[in-house]
């Protein structure tokens, strides 16, 4: 089956072009795209040869794993369904994240394409009478969401996220949402101004903001979560923490050597510190987080600082790649959304 699709060619290299998809089976739907939504982390990070798959590190030795399409999350209307599918008729308002390609690095495993065949456990409806955009990045906000739930934290509390991107934002969020004082971390003053509405914005040095933490006089920090990918960041902040207090980590951590998890891990019992390590969506997960934004609790569109024609993908990752203190979220739109 024809179809086009966003591909990474190689290091660096985007390129919008005509693919194959596999032909459908009696489990999969056939998607047109409106909108798909770029996670700038993960997405860069496969995009710079980094990743093979998942949260699984390039090495040296292994394959390049070049060409990839990228992306896992998107949405837009049913065009075709398996004859064992349910729950899902043509014209349906659909989130899909992952999709099966041919002639990839990795065909199991893509998200900006379209038409999508997709597996039906890829595919969810979207509440009726929303605003399609608002769920293009649905994995993304899950990650946040995930991220903000995990934590036992009463109302007044103190919460500090580190990293001042979409999944902090959304982490940020739902905490300041079950009643925490939330204090973002961040580099960039236009990312932390998005954040000011839920809650407190400093940017970080050196210390990754434990001074200014400690000049607001909030009390010990409750939970804290990590969204960086710099470990250094629980130990600094392992003098502020509560007895009893949570670190959720949500980073994405390449190889540095070997941890002697015995030495690392004893002056965090010392302090009685729990951990989360947050990865992944799960279905539940994801209809929860959608039920957040359909009722306002999470905002999706106000974190939205680009919106492209997807034919202008390089364009998109060039924004991302040089432009980072004002990029935030990135959607593709499709041809299907100008017809709509």
């Amino acid at each position: 089956m024809k179809s086009h699709a966003v591909v990474f060619t190689g290091p660096n290299a985007v390129s919008f072009q005509a693919i194959e998809s596999p032909e459908p089976g009696p489990e999969d739907l056939v998607i047109e795209l409106h909108h798909s939504w770029i996670s700038n982390g993960t997405e860069g990070s496969f995009l710079r040869g980094e990743r093979l798959s998942g949260d699984v590190a390039w090495r040296p030795g292994d394959p390049a794993p070049f060409p990839m399409v990228a992306g896992y999350q998107k949405v837009g209307r049913v065009l075709q369904v398996g004859a064992d599918v349910q729950g899902f008729a043509r014209g349906d308002w659909v989130f899909a994240s992952m999709s099966k390609v041919l002639g990839m690095f990795d065909n199991q495993f893509a998200g900006h394409v379209s038409p999508s065949v997709c597996h039906q456990g890829a595919v969810q409806r979207l509440p009726e009478g929303a605003n399609p955009l608002a769920f293009s990045g649905l994995v993304l906000t899950q990650v946040g969401f995930n991220c903000g739930s995990r934590s036992a934290i009463a109302p007044g509390q103190t919460a500090v996220v580190m990293g001042d991107g979409l999944v902090g934002q959304w982490a940020g969020q739902t905490l300041a949402q079950r009643g925490a004082k939330v204090v973002m971390i961040g580099r960039h003053r236009e990312r932390l101004r998005r954040f000011e509405p839920y809650g407190l914005t400093r940017l970080g040095g050196q210390d990754h903001g434990v001074a200014a933490v400690q000049a607001l006089g909030l009390g010990p920090v409750q939970v804290l979560v990590e969204t960086v990918g710099d470990a250094t960041v629980l130990q600094r902040y392992l003098p502020l923490m509560a007895r009893g207090g949570h670190m959720v980590i949500a980073g994405f951590y390449r190889p540095s050597g070997e941890v002697n998890l015995q030495e690392s891990l004893q002056a965090f019992r010392n302090h009685e510190i729990s951990f989360d390590l947050a990865s992944g969506a799960t279905r539940a997960r994801l209809e929860e987080t959608m039920a957040w934004v359909a009722d306002g609790r999470l905002d999706t569109l106000g974190l939205l600082t680009h919106r492209l024609p997807v034919e202008d993908a390089a364009l998109a990752w060039q924004h991302i790649a040089t432009q980072r203190d004002s990029v935030l979220g990135v959607v593709l739109d499709w041809p299907a959304s100008r017809n709509s």
